[in-house]
């Protein structure tokens, strides 16, 4: 019970994360510019103002990384949701693999979505860095991962 408990607090956490590093606007942060997957934060005059992204940014790539930001909660939830059916309805002793493979899915799309930040945008800026959300995307490619493997390995007990 105990185990189960933690697993469902973990795929929670890692929700969570990954609903934040998606939608805060802290994936690429200056001392007047924060950027997310959707727009811009420009400081001017201590006042913040949203500006769109499109302008400098290859287009394609910044579509593909908000839609496997987007897939990889979807696929989460829905691993969530999966994994709480499957504690009714699946047979003792049977694993759950359409949980873990939901879940590597969420873990690859996170994953996809990082990289090509990392590889195709804010190559050329010379001022700046990355900020939380983009850890946060990192740090949840790991716990969805790490549950993927979880699930897959785990078998119900046949109390």
């Amino acid at each position: 019970m105990l185990m189960l408990a933690g697993i469902v607090v973990l795929h929670v956490t890692t929700i969570i994360l990954l609903l934040v590093a998606t939608i805060d606007n802290a994936w690429w942060v200056t001392n007047t510019v924060s950027t997310d997957l959707w727009g811009r934060w420009v400081s001017t005059n201590s006042d913040w103002h949203y500006t769109n992204l499109k302008d400098g940014y290859p287009e394609e790539y910044l579509q593909a990384v908000q839609a496997t930001s987007v897939l990889a909660c979807i696929f989460a939830i829905l691993a969530l949701f999966v994994f709480v059916a499957q504690l009714f309805t699946l047979p003792k002793g049977q694993r759950f693999t359409f949980t873990g493979v939901l879940q590597l899915i969420a873990c690859l799309c996170i994953m996809i979505a990082a990289s090509i930040y990392t590889a195709e945008l804010h190559t050329n800026e010379t001022e700046g860095g990355y900020g939380h959300s983009y850890v946060l995307a990192w740090i949840s490619f790991v716990l969805t991962f790490i549950l993927a493997i979880t699930y897959l390995v785990l078998r119900k007990k046949s109390e």
